[in-house]
């Protein structure tokens, strides 16, 4: 994990991350107008329907996170005490940020070794089903 937090923190965080994209474009685009009178009015029109698309996504990440967030088991973590939420096998605590797991085989490794783990994991082909017929 690049940031080292909780996975519903990180949505939030490319929420926000939108929202700020979205806002600046639309007031960029806008200045747009002020700097090339007539001309920045197409600035301006671009400028506000691609900020408006980044604040779309944003409201549409924010709700996915809502709902992840609904839906999601609470658990006290055990280093700080406090209810955190654990999404997946494996997560951080929302405010201390320690690993926390619910796989028994992950449950007393390092932040490297979770890492490198997760990395074998994804560059592993999926294990074919195989059907018989009789």
């Amino acid at each position: 994990m690049i940031f080292k937090t909780a996975k519903i923190n990180a949505f939030r965080t490319w929420g926000l991350l939108l929202t700020m994209i979205g806002m600046g474009l639309m007031v960029l685009g806008t200045a747009g107008i002020v700097f090339w009178g007539q001309a920045g009015k197409i600035v301006a029109a671009i400028g506000l329907v691609i900020g408006l698309i980044s604040m779309m996504g944003s409201l549409g990440i924010y709700f996915w996170a809502g709902m992840l967030s609904t839906s999601v088991k609470s658990i006290e973590c055990p280093e700080c005490h406090k209810p955190t939420k654990l999404l997946g096998k494996t997560d951080r605590c929302m405010f201390c940020r320690t690993i926390l797991t619910t796989d028994i085989q992950q449950a007393n490794i390092t932040d490297d070794e979770l890492e490198e783990a997760q990395k074998l994991q994804e560059t592993q082909p999926a294990p074919q089903s195989v059907t018989h017929h009789h």
